[in-house]
């Protein structure tokens, strides 16, 4: 990858970049018209100064916190064209406030976990159109169905079906497009909620506002999204797309409220002639003949949000894992399509959260009860860290400091306004959002203690040695080439215990002593290497500099540097056993990875303690370092050692006659 142009394609324009925007990034704001104007007006009679007052909201709130906050704003802050809350934290760290961590780790955490409502509640909402046919239809099987069958498919990768995406997209928001322009043509006196005085007023007088505008909110929970996958879009793309959406999304939203508002004083219930099961002002803006096709399409428009949803998480889950916020899991790449990855224990986990979901909820109109509470968190642990990367651009701090309190009044308000979905449901995402950050609590702050307590030595000290074992025709050869993955950053020093493991724990003798280090940038896609000859052809340690989003297969990327330096003239790799040198018969490589478990002889304070013994039950469910770093594991060899952090004090034993 040409690093220097990583991040160049973020601006560039076209209209095939336009329409996969549409299919990426839009799903789940795409999809909130299904469910939003619903949400509002409840089971309660329909109040025009209600519906007015939240169509109001809406509107001023895709403007200043999706339009504004997001699309123009955030969007700059792309780390080498990449985005995200861990990209964004990623940039922000230079700035060497460890605090930081804590905005970054709760966001992402929040975003994950308010992400597995976002599949059953999009899906559970177009397929209950079909009530409209069958007012006693059970949806649960059909949405529990299509969940497995979205979930299952991902293995296979989305490269084929992806190319659907964008045109379906591009479908659904020219429907809801045309369907609210048809009904404000009845009523064009809904426009007057583009006056900002009917949101203000709803809030300020109205006794239902604050309520309303924990439902409003729902209108822009994707708005994550369009940062997050700017990698995949562009910038630009999203920019010029967002004009299209938005203006479709405030057409139907406009369009719901027309249809409300000329059925003031009745209920949904009432409306659809169905005492159990209320309607949908989405569905009921359409025509019989239309119905049909509407939830065809609207359907399509959920599956095509939860891909999204899934693809997004799988990309977050990645890069905590580079950013040793997450433990090491499997990740494979199902096709060569830009960024596209797939995380089988992370699939299962979100089929398992959706699934439970649905049968805790059972009906959509029940989720929206408890979705926005973990995603408004996200937002704002986005605005503190944009602050700061604001500041380090040097923007005037007057206008920085004027846009937090702006946005955090917003966004409090919103948190305040969504604490009441706590007891419906809301505490469901927060339970599963607080079990997130403390695996990734425990994790990252467990590798700190392990690195604050690993001894190093200097290599130069043991070089003469390594050089001396290396010609020790009295030890037999453990091989050829004989490869030491090390942590230790410095190019200079070694862990102790890897030469303990080459000296002393069993003689190993190679021909060449091989130290690889990989060093995880805060540059997303960087993939560089440095070479430094300790002693020459004895003792050799290479560094990969690679960025937070590339995968590390140590494996090939070693093969690659081996094959320079050969090229070069810079190393001989031929075996050097007689017969074998004379056939130029290469040597064999081995890897040597060393693992370290929690020993007894410990004295930790209680706090630490927790956080080890935590951190090792997660290792044991997370892969081995081998795997992790991509290795063949025929040719690996794993070291146990014992992990002694602040031994027991010299036990005071007398021996007596």
């Amino acid at each position: 990858m040409d690093n220097t142009n990583s991040g160049h394609h973020i601006n560039k324009i076209t209209l095939g970049g336009l329409i996969v925007t549409l299919g990426i990034i839009y799903g789940d704001i795409g999809t909130s018209p299904l469910y939003v104007m619903k949400a509002i007006v409840g089971d309660r009679p329909i109040n025009n100064e209600v519906v007015l007052g939240a169509i109001s909201c809406i509107f001023w709130t895709l403007t200043l916190q999706t339009t504004l906050k997001y699309v123009i704003l955030t969007l700059r802050a792309d780390n080498k064209g990449e985005g995200g809350i861990f990209a964004l934290y990623a940039l922000v760290k230079r700035c060497k406030k460890r605090w930081l961590i804590i905005p970054a780790i709760i966001g992402g955490s929040a975003l994950l976990a308010d992400g597995i409502i976002t599949p059953p509640i999009s899906i559970a909402s177009a397929i209950e159109g079909l009530r409209a046919y069958n007012p006693t239809l059970n949806t649960i099987p059909i949405v529990i169905g299509i969940l497995i069958a979205l979930f299952a498919i991902q293995q296979f990768g989305t490269k084929f079906v992806g190319k659907f995406f964008g045109p379906l997209m591009l479908l659904w928001f020219g429907m809801l497009g045309v369907l609210g322009v048809s009904q404000m043509f009845s009523d064009f006196s809904v426009l007057k909620a583009l006056n900002p005085y009917y949101a203000i007023h709803l809030l300020s007088i109205h006794h239902e506002g604050f309520y309303v505008l924990g439902a409003v909110f729902l209108c822009t929970t994707g708005a994550e999204a369009l940062y997050s996958d700017m990698g995949h879009c562009g910038r630009s793309n999203i920019r010029i797309s967002w004009i299209f959406v938005k203006i479709t999304l405030v057409l139907n939203y406009f369009g719901q409220g027309a249809f409300l508002i000329a059925n003031q004083g009745k209920t949904l219930i009432e409306l659809s002639g169905d005492p159990k099961n209320p309607g949908n002002p989405f569905y009921m803006i359409m025509g019989d003949w239309f119905l049909p096709i509407g939830i065809g399409i609207a359907t399509m428009a959920a599956i095509i949000a939860s891909q999204a949803l899934i693809s997004g998480s799988f990309t977050l889950i990645s890069e905590a894992m580079r950013l040793n916020f997450w433990p090491k899991v499997l990740i494979k790449y199902p096709t060569e399509l830009k960024g596209q990855l797939y995380i089988p224990s992370i699939n299962w986990l979100l089929l398992a959260g959706c699934i439970m979901i649905v049968l805790r909820f059972k009906e959509s109109s029940n989720m929206e009860a408890a979705y926005g509470l973990a995603i408004v968190l996200c937002m704002i642990m986005t605005t503190i860290l944009l602050t700061y990367f604001m500041l380090m651009k040097r923007v005037n701090p007057i206008l920085v400091f004027l846009g937090l309190g702006l946005y955090l009044t917003i966004e409090l308000s919103f948190f305040w306004a969504n604490l009441s979905k706590f007891q419906h449901g809301g505490y469901v995402t927060l339970i599963i959002a607080s079990i997130l950050v403390l695996v990734m609590v425990v994790w990252y702050v467990a590798k700190r203690i392990r690195r604050s307590y690993t001894e190093f030595s200097k290599v130069e000290k043991y070089a003469h040695v390594l050089s001396e074992l290396s010609n020790d025709l009295t030890i037999p050869k453990y091989a050829t080439h004989l490869v030491y993955m090390t942590n230790a950053s410095r190019p200079d020093e070694i862990e102790s215990k890897i030469i303990y493991s080459i000296l002393q724990k069993r003689p190993k003798r190679a021909d060449i002593y091989w130290f690889v280090h990989v060093n995880v940038l805060d540059e997303p896609h960087k993939m560089e290497y440095k070479v430094h000859e300790i002693m020459h052809e004895d003792v050799i340690r290479v560094d990969f500099n690679l960025g937070f989003r590339v995968a590390p297969k140590v494996n090939l990327m070693f093969r690659k540097v081996v094959q320079d330096l050969v090229k070069n003239g810079e190393v001989d790799i031929t075996s050097r056993y007689e017969s074998l040198n004379r056939n130029n018969v290469i040597g064999d490589f081995k890897f040597v990875i060393i693992e370290k478990f929690l020993s007894y002889d410990n004295d930790l304070p209680w706090r630490e303690r927790v956080i080890m013994d935590l951190y090792f039950i997660l290792k044991k469910v997370s892969l081995s370092e081998g795997r992790a770093f991509g290795l063949d594991s025929s040719s690996v060899k794993i070291e146990k050692f014992p992990l002694v952090i602040n031994p027991h004090r010299e036990i005071n034993l007398k021996r007596v006659e």
